[in-house]
């Protein structure tokens, strides 16, 4: 139903699905518990949520049914639905791989050739092999694709793989990437059209970005001496200018930076060096650039 609101089409079940309801959640939207319902307005944003199959959202994103969805790229790409990608979203990361049996042996894609390959990702897999000039039989399943070598229909697969635990249950291992995914949010072609709905969209994408921002940095703080204060500052990776503020001893300062989550480690040991002590770091909920 046409009410001026942007409709978002969001996993109804499955990998994607908390993720997407705490991305949403972060960004200060405020809507009820999920429970089997199918349709969700947003109390405090212009935005009503679709709970849908994972399959489904590309094509209703299309067809104009919801405005955004948020989905995985592998499923976008199976389903070649034209919509536009408006932004990667960071979580949802996954392989889609090729499976062997564990005592078989697969030293490169060229081996590939004349093998049956059992999938439920059979246009992802077909470009692949027609982009790499390997000639092989592609099996298209829905379900458990993993049986397939043991009961004889494959020699091998293509599926998702993410810890790799489901392909060793089945006595499979990982070979090669096929391709790499992760959860993008998409855009019906024609959603900038409506000028409503585009002022919308680029509020949205404020939070969202300030929410993805923030899960990429940390708040660090600690105590300096004057003495040290230019040598940390030149080891701190801050985002901006970091601040400095006086302590109760005048030879000390305290120093807040917003630095990358993943510096932190890296140059912790030349920090304590530099005398740093009292040193926090502590997480961000959102951070506007």
């Amino acid at each position: 139903m046409e009410n001026g609101k942007l409709k978002l089409a969001i996993q109804k079940k499955g990998r994607l699905s908390e993720k997407s309801l705490q991305l949403l959640r972060n960004c200060g939207l405020e809507f009820e518990n999920y429970s089997e319902r199918l349709f969700l307005p947003v109390r405090n944003f212009n935005l009503d949520l679709l709970f849908l199959r994972d399959d489904d959202i590309p094509e209703y994103v299309q067809d104009g049914v919801a405005d955004l969805g948020i989905v995985g790229e592998n499923v976008l790409l199976e389903k070649n639905a034209e919509v536009e990608i408006v932004k990667k979203l960071g979580f949802g990361r996954c392989q889609l791989m090729i499976g062997i049996p564990e005592a078989s042996t697969l030293n490169s894609a060229n081996d590939l050739n004349g093998k049956k390959i059992a999938t439920s990702h059979p246009r992802i897999l077909e470009n692949y092999l027609h982009k790499n000039k390997i000639s092989a039989k592609i099996i298209d399943i829905s379900g458990s694709v993993e049986i397939a070598p043991s009961l004889g229909i494959a020699d091998c697969i293509c599926d998702i793989v993410s810890t790799g635990n489901t392909l060793r249950f089945n006595k499979l291992k990982k070979s090669f990437t096929v391709f790499q995914s992760e959860s993008v949010l998409i855009g019906n072609k024609d959603l900038l059209s409506d000028h409503v709905k585009e002022q919308l969209l680029k509020k949205l994408l404020l939070r969202m970005d300030s929410v993805l921002a923030a899960r990429n940095s940390k708040y660090l703080m600690m105590n300096v001496s004057k003495d040290s204060l230019e040598n940390i500052k030149n080891i701190i990776p801050s985002l901006k200018s970091p601040t400095i503020l006086p302590l109760a001893d005048p030879e000390m300062l305290a120093l807040h930076a917003v630095i990358p989550t993943e510096k932190f480690w890296e140059i912790i040991d030349e920090l304590k060096h530099e005398g740093a002590s009292g040193i926090l770091l502590l997480p961000i909920e959102n951070l506007v650039p």
